[in-house]
């Protein structure tokens, strides 16, 4: 992959910004939400459970461990997120940390929950070698991750907007892709090389609920750190062709409203320690 060093800095900038944190909190993760209960239930978590919940964020994954009776350790790099999840959670505990980087023992948890924290980490394998050693074996792995462009939803309306109205010096700097660990045949062979099988895969037809057609830019511009780099810099030109271009893809392939269900579909993948 190269030199992620770039790419990981920008991560920490973007996300130990409360105004990111906080918008993501409150817009953009109505759609992660609704991917929650499928990760609390392809882990099997329940009472008597310890699970760690990597690149926890506010807590909406923690929350729905809890609420199953699990104890739950959340881990993130983000001071602004640990403390939404810290008010948000008070029944799990939360600690500041490098999901490629474990300060626990091995064999410390039942089972490990990443809710769309995949892309945000410089190298995904680490990750997953990682929780591989402080899992128990028979431990089972789950991560959630956005489909991309390939499939109908908000993803592709915002990139593929920037990718035709934005301003072409605003780029990215090299990292893993912001879909790659959807697709089994990528993650699949990283997890197997961990030493994880008994691979399951389950597309979950997550969405946001909105009265604008255009919020699907807002949502991506104010609360993410990766669509947030390429859509905050913008010159008022192109940011404005972009959510005009957002816009029609929503009524197009939305209706006229007023109110209009937006697709943001994602994947679980999950997987048990051997």
């Amino acid at each position: 992959m190269g030199d992620t060093r770039a790419f990981a800095e920008l991560e920490k900038r973007e996300w130990s910004e409360p105004d990111v944190a906080g918008a993501y909190a409150s817009g953009f993760s109505k759609a992660s939400d609704m991917v929650v209960p499928h990760l609390v239930a392809a882990v099997d978590a329940g009472p008597d459970t310890d699970v760690l919940d990597l690149c926890c964020g506010h807590g909406n994954v923690s929350a729905g461990l809890v609420g199953v009776g699990a104890r739950v350790t959340g881990l993130d790099f983000s001071a602004a997120m640990l403390e939404l999840a810290r008010a948000a959670v008070p029944g799990a505990r939360f600690v500041s940390g490098d999901a490629m980087q474990l300060s626990f023992p091995d064999a410390s948890f039942d089972a490990v929950t990443i809710g769309f924290g995949m892309p945000h980490v410089p190298e995904p394998p680490r990750v997953v070698a990682e929780v591989r050693r402080v899992l128990k074996p028979g431990g089972r792995i789950a991560f959630s991750t956005w489909c991309g462009p390939e499939v109908d939803g908000a993803f592709g309306y915002v990139f593929g907007a920037i990718g035709s109205h934005g301003s072409p010096e605003i780029v990215l700097p090299p990292g893993p892709g912001a879909n790659d660990y959807a697709d089994p045949d990528i993650a699949y062979p990283v997890l197997e090389a961990a030493g994880f099988g008994k691979f399951r895969c389950e597309v979950v037809a997550s969405c946001w609920h909105v009265n604008d057609p255009g919020l699907a830019f807002d949502f991506f511009r104010d609360g993410t750190a990766r669509g947030g780099a390429l859509l905050r810099p913008q010159p008022d030109v192109h940011a404005s062709a972009i959510r005009a271009a957002v816009v029609e893809r929503v009524l197009e392939n939305h209706g006229d409203g007023p109110e209009w269900i937006i697709p943001m579909p994602a994947v679980v993948i999950s997987a048990q320690a051997i």
